[in-house]
């Protein structure tokens, strides 16, 4: 990892806010994996936004948005979550991704088989939508017609602007965390 972790004790006045509010939606929020340290410190992508508030807090405000109120349904955002985090191959991402969609009842299967960049052949029309849409969105170029068509029938206008700017956050997030080679933490096993 290329950035220390900061202790609550350390932080500038600038930081300070930006922490007490992620710290709050981390604990509200963001369940099933590690993200905050024994000490208090942030890990994972709000470390590297606390470093920097400029970019943090604006970061942190749509993943906020995104956070809050969802109108996907939640298994249709981790597939397309993994999808994105799958693509920039995000340690960290990865990891606390894959235990989130367990926690919303995505089967191992599927979730490896995401991981491993492929697509299940199980999934939900749903998921099936988000897959599609994501996978061509990481890969670059206009997304297809067709694509757009059917994330528009599932999921409206709002949930597709929701599904695009999901996918475009998490790849900012996973290459961010690339960036700054931010590891898996260290957990006990779950074995």
């Amino acid at each position: 990892m290329r950035l220390k972790l900061l202790p609550p004790s350390a932080l500038s006045p600038d930081q300070r806010p930006l922490y007490d509010d992620m710290r709050q939606g981390i604990e509200t929020n963001f369940k099933g994996f590690t993200a905050i340290g024994e000490g208090g410190e942030l890990i994972g992508p709000w470390n590297l936004w606390l470093h920097f508030p400029k970019f943090g807090k604006p970061v942190w405000e749509l993943v906020k948005a995104l956070s809050t109120s969802p109108s996907l349904p939640r298994p249709v955002r981790e597939v397309a979550i993994l999808v994105t985090g799958a693509k920039f191959k995000s340690a960290y991402e990865i990891y606390a991704h894959v235990l989130v969609a367990e926690l919303r009842g995505i089967a191992d299967e599927k979730i490896a088989t995401i991981i491993a960049g492929q697509r299940p052949g199980d999934l939900t029309r749903e998921e099936a939508v988000a897959y599609d849409m994501a996978s061509a969105l990481v890969s670059g170029g206009v997304l297809p017609q067709l694509t757009y068509q059917q994330a528009v029938t599932f999921f409206g206008e709002g949930g597709t602007a929701e599904l695009i700017s999901l996918v475009g956050l998490y790849c900012m997030v996973s290459v961010t965390l690339n960036g700054y080679d931010v590891p898996v933490p260290e957990v006990e096993s779950r074995g």
